[in-house]
């Protein structure tokens, strides 16, 4: 095993796709580490100080200070966001308007961005998507569940999508272009043709169809397994209420920060 103690400074270290399963911190100084993309299910931390900790993420089966704290996110995300609650509701009717009403709030996010300057959906915050890059993966993400997995298109992804991050070395065997550079304008496109697309599915199916098998699965999921409809659209719901949050939370900064420096002279 090895062992750091004080003598070592690890300040400002960057740990990138290390495995410390298992590794124990003991009068550790964290202060303002930042972690992304990191699994710390199972994690056990007692007598820390989260003071002013910011955490976005799984948080099922989360306890803190002995209590349960995944029903309490999730009711103060259903009571800010009214229509969530439906995401993933096994009933055709609910989860159609959950997704609906996720589509009213983008619209009313996408016309705030809409009067900043030029080039703030394209600004990233702490290093996060942009505007037009969350769109791109909400683009891939109704192509992987709706467009390859429920009607099972042959050309299911468009180039544009952006995929989840650990899927991106495979992304480009189903024709998604990392490297491509789509204007808003046309970001704004594809992402309405999906969004259309998804409506025409609801409209299309029935109550037995939305109960029923999916043609198939995403192909990062298990060989073999199988999914109800109602379950593969509700991840394309769950992740346009997951990703407003986020940009949302992003729009907010770039507006502070436009309305602290109304030149954009301090903005990059």
């Amino acid at each position: 095993m090895v062992r750091f103690t004080s003598d070592d400074d690890l300040r400002g270290a960057e740990l990138v796709e290390t495995d410390l399963t298992g590794a124990r911190f003991r009068f550790a100084r964290l202060n303002g580490a930042s972690f992304s993309q990191s699994y710390l299910s199972g994690a056990v931390m007692r007598g820390v100080d989260l003071s002013g900790a910011d955490i976005d993420g799984m948080v099922d089966d989360l306890v803190l200070n002995g209590v349960e704290v995944a029903p309490l996110v999730e009711a103060e995300l259903n009571r800010r966001y009214p229509g969530r609650e439906h995401a993933r509701s096994p009933r055709l009717d609910e989860q159609r308007a959950s997704y609906d009403a996720a589509q009213r709030t983008w619209d009313a996010l996408v016309a705030r961005a809409a009067a900043l300057p030029a080039g703030t959906v394209d600004a990233s915050v702490d290093g996060e998507w942009s505007l037009a890059q969350t769109l791109r993966h909400l683009v891939f993400a109704t192509d992987a569940w709706a467009r390859y997995g429920i009607r099972a298109a042959d050309d299911a992804f468009h180039p544009a999508g952006i995929p989840f991050s650990e899927y991106d070395d495979e992304a480009g065997q189903l024709g998604v272009d990392l490297a491509a550079t789509p204007s808003w304008d046309d970001v704004l496109a594809v992402r309405a043709d999906r969004v259309a697309q998804v409506r025409a599915l609801y409209d299309a199916l029935s109550d037995e169809e939305f109960a029923g098998p999916a043609r198939r699965l995403p192909p990062w999921e298990r060989e073999g397994r199988t999914l109800p409809v109602w379950r593969c659209l509700g991840v394309v719901v769950g992740e346009e209420w997951a990703h407003y949050r986020f940009a949302e939370r992003d729009l907010a900064q770039l507006e502070r920060e436009r309305h602290e420096d109304p030149t954009g002279a301090g903005h990059t």
